[in-house]
């Protein structure tokens, strides 16, 4: 679990990226927007790892410059990670 803690504060990702991201926390709603990323509904120590492995090839994509790339696709994704996170260090106490 500390491994999660460490990649996300190593986490280097525009800025605004990421504030488009933190912005997005305010509406996030687990139950209608986790069914849209992950296949089904986990706890948060399920879907932190999932979520970023998507993170993760969703900036490759971004970074090689591929017309596939969904910018929105991606800030929802972080948005999500940013929130599972959140629940996860409720969850263990940190």
């Amino acid at each position: 679990m500390s491994d999660f803690r460490t990649i996300l504060a190593n986490l280097r990702r525009p800025r605004l990226l990421m504030r488009a991201a933190r912005f997005g926390l305010g509406d996030y709603s687990r139950e209608r927007d986790l069914r849209r990323l992950v296949k089904c509904d986990h706890s948060p120590e399920q879907t932190v790892p999932t979520l970023l492995v998507e993170e993760e090839r969703l900036e490759q994509t971004r970074l090689r410059g591929d017309l596939g790339y969904s910018v929105a696709r991606h800030i929802d994704v972080l948005i999500a990670l940013l929130a599972e996170a959140q629940l996860l260090r409720r969850a263990t106490g940190a």
